[in-house]
């Protein structure tokens, strides 16, 4: 267990520290690429393998990190209930999207985020699906108390929020990533929100909403035992890749995505992270039948 811990810390600490160095390289250094003439040969090669690789660490780092806290936490089987129907689910949804442009729109990835499945998507993009997906669910689902008082539309209204904090992260991230001068993807036919069709929303929360409730069905009969403590580290990944987004957009003069973003993701997180019980919730056990022989004692 200790060893999971240590991998878990530094993967998430990894995840953090790789999205400050992404931003001070796309903000400060690219801007000013003379100033990387004047750095050792050792701080040049650095950022040039930050350029080229970064982003595809960053999201690495971010879904193992998430797996491991979701292992520790919740154990192995709820964590592969999550990480498989969200990787598969989104994966079909971006390859339809960029072959189709449904449900998203019609957009292509660029070079910068790994390897492209079928020449499509960067193998990165679903990792990103599950562990923001991951920490978005966890917080709505904690927040609702649907462990503790499980029924039918505390279920679905956790898995609703969850998309909703899940693509409320896009609003903020999505222009600043296609609408610069150093963008990941671009769409073919921009639409009228910052360059993004109201589609891509739709397309979002509806992918978001299918795996986490897939995940929600495969975990019906395995309540979960909550603390407060136990959902600092989701919201801390929430946090912090919000932030990131926000730094790109703000810096990128997108402030309406930014406060869109605020109003619907990060406040609605706050306040499901405070909701939270502090209280262990007690896990329903179905009682397990023990049969007892019938022992016939002969007395001499």
């Amino acid at each position: 267990m200790r060893q999971l811990v240590i991998a878990e810390r530094v993967s998430l600490i990894g995840h953090i520290v790789s999205t400050v160095f992404g931003l001070v390289g796309i903000l400060l250094v690219i801007p000013n690429a003379q100033v990387i003439f004047n750095l050792s040969e050792l701080a040049q090669t650095a950022i040039q393998w930050s350029m080229a690789g970064g982003g595809v660490v960053y999201m690495i780092l971010g879904a193992a990190g998430v797996f491991l806290y979701a292992t520790r936490i919740l154990g192995l089987g709820r964590a592969l209930a999550f990480l498989l129907p969200s990787v598969f689910i989104s994966l079909g949804s971006e390859l339809l999207g960029t072959s189709t442009g449904f449900p998203f729109g019609h957009y292509s990835y660029l070079s910068g985020l790994g390897y492209k499945i079928a020449g499509l998507v960067p193998f990165t993009i679903p990792l990103s699906w599950f562990y923001l997906g991951f920490v978005s669910y966890l917080l709505a689902r904690a927040g609702l108390e649907v462990d503790k008082k499980p029924n039918l539309w505390r279920h679905i209204s956790a898995i609703a929020l969850g998309a909703l904090l899940l693509t409320s992260w896009d609003f903020v991230l999505d222009p600043a990533m296609s609408q610069t001068s150093l963008p990941f993807w671009y769409w073919q036919q921009p639409g009228p929100f910052f360059g993004m069709p109201y589609q891509n929303f739709a397309g979002w929360l509806g992918t978001s909403s299918v795996f986490m409730a897939v995940t929600a069905l495969l975990w019906r009969n395995n309540p979960i035992n909550w603390e407060r403590s136990q959902l600092n580290i989701p919201f801390a990944v929430y946090l912090s890749n919000f932030g990131f987004a926000t730094v790109m957009s703000l810096t990128s003069g997108f402030f309406v995505p930014v406060l869109l973003g605020l109003l619907l993701g990060v406040t609605p997180a706050v306040l499901l992270w405070l909701k939270s019980s502090s209280t262990p919730v007690q896990v329903l056990m179905e009682p397990a039948e023990i049969s007892v022989a019938r022992v016939k004692v002969a007395a001499k």
